[in-house]
């Protein structure tokens, strides 16, 4: 059960990144940009969790997914308190 919830998380990270990033190329409105990069992390996020919890479950990842997911963050924060329009 574990797995379809891990695939599941991954595939709508990935759909939300696609949306918010088509969303920015046809709008041009640098919210959507740095949204869809922090969702891009997310699905790079969620995919580093598969790997790490069903593939490879004796190595541990979690400093990796931990560094993508604050950069996806920090993408996201800096698109929200620098980036003005």
């Amino acid at each position: 059960m574990s797995s379809i919830t891990y695939g599941l998380c991954a595939f709508v990270a990935s759909l939300c990144a696609w949306l918010l990033l088509t969303a920015y190329f046809r709008s041009r409105y640098r919210l959507l940009l740095w949204s869809g990069l922090c969702f891009a992390g997310f699905t790079i996020n969620n995919i580093l969790l598969v790997l790490d919890k069903l593939i490879y479950a004796d190595v541990d990842m979690a400093i990796y997914r931990a560094g993508v997911a604050l950069a996806s963050i920090m993408a996201l924060l800096y698109g929200l308190i620098w980036d003005a329009e």
